[in-house]
């Protein structure tokens, strides 16, 4: 039997630094993270050079603050686990050269992570974690997908989106509708106080009859509702009530048809609009009516954060399938299909 397994996990992939710290024992010992909202929020959006200056700044007394919260020594580690992939090539470099040097420094592997990985295992940091296996429903950033997850490293991709992803259109939407960053959880804030229905938007491939997803046409129609004579800011609440419920709806049909054809009855939803209320209430309904779980990542894990990425590389360690680094060398991939990834 493997003797336990002391895991560093370093997570730089774009605006935030985030240090996990996973005891293949003991769980989750400890982590922190650095948001760079503030930074970037001047400019709109994140700014790539800005964002890996920053991560120079913050990454090496994160791994200290960590390292003391968890009461443990560098010199315990038995695996650095970094993110490699996807995101900004510049934030990775930063990550993974530190990863790399201080895991040459230690004589320790160090163990390249793919970013979706980290989210798609984010829940079974819970309290109650799933069990394999599982129909994964990924909703970060860039990306929304339905994935069949066996085990650990058997993914096998079911659908996805075509172009814009839910993250993206929130945070585009939010722009259209001149919110400020980060647009995404403010625009889920303000529709809130608004009422679905008083505005009149598709359900991008409702009925496509497969499980890809597209939401570019979605932020087209709200752009147009916008451009009405009569449209006034005092229905913006409303209009976004509209679009969240549109995106939800979309999502929660998706999400039924997957564990349909799977046979299976447990959902996991992992990434960052997996933090939207409205997409946690009506997932909870509709699936525990049909007799399924429906398992989230807490609040603190839907964002980027280095937990779960220390948690993916412990896991792998555990499983028998972390695949260690070219010692010497080290290779980003900023563009990295979960569906790539091997087991």
């Amino acid at each position: 039997m493997m003797k336990p397994q002391l895991v560093l996990g370093i997570e730089s992939s774009c605006d935030e630094t985030g240090i996990g710290l996973v005891c293949t024992q003991r769980g989750l010992l400890a982590h922190r993270l650095f948001s760079q909202i503030d930074l970037h929020a001047a400019y709109g959006g994140v700014v790539p050079e800005l964002a890996s200056r920053d991560h120079v700044r913050r990454i090496v007394p994160l791994i200290r603050e960590t390292m003391q919260a968890g009461g443990c020594t560098l010199q315990e580690l038995d695996a650095i686990g970094y993110t490699t992939g996807p995101g900004l090539a510049g934030a990775l470099l930063v990550g993974a050269a530190v990863g790399e040097s201080l895991a040459l420094a230690l004589n320790i592997p160090a163990i390249p992570i793919h970013h979706l990985e980290g989210h798609l295992l984010s829940p079974m940091l819970s309290v109650t974690p799933p069990a394999f296996p599982f129909v994964a429903l990924l909703v970060s950033g860039g990306h929304t997908q339905l994935m069949r997850v066996g085990a650990v490293g058997d993914y096998e991709l079911l659908g996805e989106s075509v172009d814009d992803a839910a993250g993206e259109a929130f945070d585009k939407t939010a722009k259209l509708l001149g919110l400020p960053y980060p647009g995404g959880p403010i625009l889920s804030k303000l529709a809130g106080q608004g009422v679905a229905g008083k505005f009149k938007l598709p359900r991008p491939m409702l009925h496509s009859g497969d499980l890809m997803f597209s939401f570019s046409g979605l932020k087209t129609a709200v752009l147009t509702a916008t451009k009405k004579p009569d449209f006034s800011a005092e229905q913006i609440p409303d209009l976004a009530a509209e679009f969240q419920e549109a995106v939800v709806d979309v999502l929660c049909a998706k999400a039924r048809a997957a564990l349909l054809q799977t046979g299976l009855s447990q959902l996991v939803v992992a990434g960052g609009v997996g933090a939207n209320t409205r997409l946690r209430e009506r997932l909870t309904k509709e699936i525990s009516k049909r007799g399924g779980n429906v398992f989230f990542p807490e609040l603190e894990y839907c964002s980027d954060n280095g937990a779960m990425i220390a948690f993916a590389c412990a896991m792998r360690v555990q499983a028998g399938k972390a695949v260690p680094s070219v010692e010497g060398a080290f290779a980003i991939r900023p563009r990295w299909p979960l569906a790539e990834i091997g087991a």
